[in-house]
């Protein structure tokens, strides 16, 4: 176990970079009398925090990292300590002192391939080994990846029992080395394991770069820390992400040229975790100017809100992590009233939007059939023509539910409900053309809608080149609205609803009133 302090303060205000530390060690002190010694190493800016405990190891390569803010300008002094953990306790007076090793920042970055190797001291008269620090440089992905593995015919490594397989993922460097990003639980006694799905930063896997190799190896754990090569083999991100199909079963190599043995990818699906702190976000809050959203939604909503008698509007957003507890909803009410969703008139859904970004926090997949079976329990509840509701979506285009969304405007083709998607940035919405369903009437379990009741407009297209200005409100309007009326028109007929009669025209008292043909 080790840690890392920093003795000046960071006084700097915007971070030049993110860097992201990992840590290995090698030919540690020995302080277990009848075992190896379990490393553990803190690492801190007054303290940042510590890795994980590795049992039974001399030469520890750690999963766990550190995210430092790296100021070129600036020397930021560390110091990384290593202990021999002995129980659970937080006191590091409890367990034994393996060394330790100052250096900056800096010197990590600014070393060939920014690869930092300094021996461990701290121990008079002892050699305490050598530790090894790498840096690299963080991306901009924010996604995470999900995925699960099970594995076949292992080869069998324990004599009286079978083996207890392990996984551990590697991500490549440009100097041929690897970096360990991962490691899978270990399941006991079986040659045909399946492990726990588990959840990994994109940028932990492969930094944003889908073709870098990642490697992964396969063990037999034993309790003495000395696990068992079973075998390896390498994929990258691109080839993961197209999930589970024949591009991802592979034989597991053990350098003796028998590929009996394979692990096979059983799911993979990704999240994406939005910051609208970042001015590359859809989302960012510019105080000078309105966001994409902001801009499509008062643009939009001025125009639709015509056709409303209240101006009270139930605002919805979907893919988000709502506070407290970090739950992930794709149906929560932008004014956080989940009694009360409503807001008055287009401005006061663009105060909710506001503060809804500052308490949640946007994250992935993007799901629309929620939002769309919503609006269709109060459609469902009034079929008497009395009533029509029109569902405004703004979104980037992505969607992640495409098969649910397709059957809940399948199912909502039967009700008093028409949806305009309004697609806002620069991404293709090829999906949203497809539920638009102008050219091919939209389907799902090879049932036709009963009428088209989608129509999407994209943003863009309406803006000026520098994206800050509509062009045309009559031509949005226009186009926003063009299917509204026959969508109407053809579900009133297909219920049998007629108009109600027109009223005779209005007479001033005292004032008769003339027709001429």
């Amino acid at each position: 176990m080790a840690s890392v302090y920093e003795f000046d303060p960071i006084t700097g205000n915007i971070p030049a970079t993110k860097v992201e530390i990992t840590v290995s060690c090698r030919n540690l002190l020995d302080k277990d009398t009848f075992s190896k010694s379990d490393p553990c190493e803190y690492d801190s800016t007054f303290y940042f925090g510590r890795t994980e405990v590795i049992d039974n190891t001399l030469n520890p390569d750690f999963v766990r990292k550190y995210i430092l803010d790296y100021f070129f300008e600036e020397k930021q002094n560390l110091r990384f300590d290593l202990y021999d953990v002995d129980s659970k306790s937080p006191d590091l007076s409890k367990h034994d002192f393996l060394g330790q090793v100052f250096c900056t920042l800096g010197e990590i970055v600014g070393s060939p391939a920014s690869r930092l190797e300094k021996p461990l001291g701290g121990i008079a008269g002892k050699k305490c080994g050598t530790i090894i620090l790498s840096a690299e440089e963080l991306g901009n992905c924010r996604d995470s990846a999900t995925m699960q593995f099970c594995a076949n015919k292992l080869d069998k490594k324990d004599f009286f029992g079978k083996s207890d397989p392990f996984m551990v993922f590697y991500r490549s460097n440009e100097d041929g080395t690897f970096t360990i990003c991962h490691k899978t639980e270990v399941v006991k006694n079986t040659l045909n394991p399946v492990w726990q799905s588990f959840t990994i930063p994109v940028r932990a896997l492969c930094n944003g770069d889908f073709d870098r190799t990642i490697k992964i190896e396969v063990y037999d754990w034993d309790r003495d820390g000395s696990h068992d090569f079973i075998g390896e083999f390498t994929t990258s991100y691109r080839e993961l992400a197209r999930g589970q199909s024949q591009f991802n079963v592979y034989e597991v190599s053990c350098f003796c040229l028998c590929f009996l043995s394979q692990v096979t990818l059983l799911s993979f699906s990704v999240e994406s975790e939005c910051n609208p702190s970042q001015s590359t976000s859809l989302h960012y809050m510019n105080p000078y100017q309105m966001n994409a959203y902001a801009m499509a939604l008062k643009a939009v909503g001025e125009i639709i809100q015509d056709y409303d008698s209240d101006k009270m509007f139930p605002a919805l957003g979907f893919g988000a992590k709502l506070p407290p507890d970090g739950r992930v909803s794709h149906e929560f009410p932008l004014n956080g009233n989940i009694e009360n969703p409503y807001c008055n008139g287009i401005d006061g859904i663009l105060e909710a939007y506001h503060e809804s970004l500052k308490t949640v926090q946007l994250y992935g997949p993007t799901n629309f059939a929620p939002v769309v079976n919503h609006v269709a329990s109060y459609a469902a509840a009034v079929q008497d023509g009395s009533q029509y509701f029109v569902l405004l979506i703004i979104t980037d285009g992505v969607i992640s539910d495409m098969a649910q969304t397709k059957e809940a405007i399948v199912n909502g083709a039967k009700l008093p409900m028409s949806i305009i998607i309004v697609g806002v940035g620069q991404a293709e919405f090829d999906a949203m053309v497809e539920l638009d369903g102008d050219d091919i009437r939209i389907s799902s379990r090879g049932k036709l809608a009963e009428r088209d009741i989608v129509q999407f407009v994209p943003f863009r297209d309406y803006m000026d080149r520098t994206g800050n200005h509509v062009l045309s409100m009559a031509r949005l309007a226009k186009d926003v609205l063009a299917e509204i009326p026959d969508q109407l028109i053809s579900y009133m007929k297909s219920r049998g609803v007629k108009p109600n009669p027109t009223p005779p025209p209005y007479t001033p008292p005292g004032h008769t009133h003339h027709t001429q043909i």
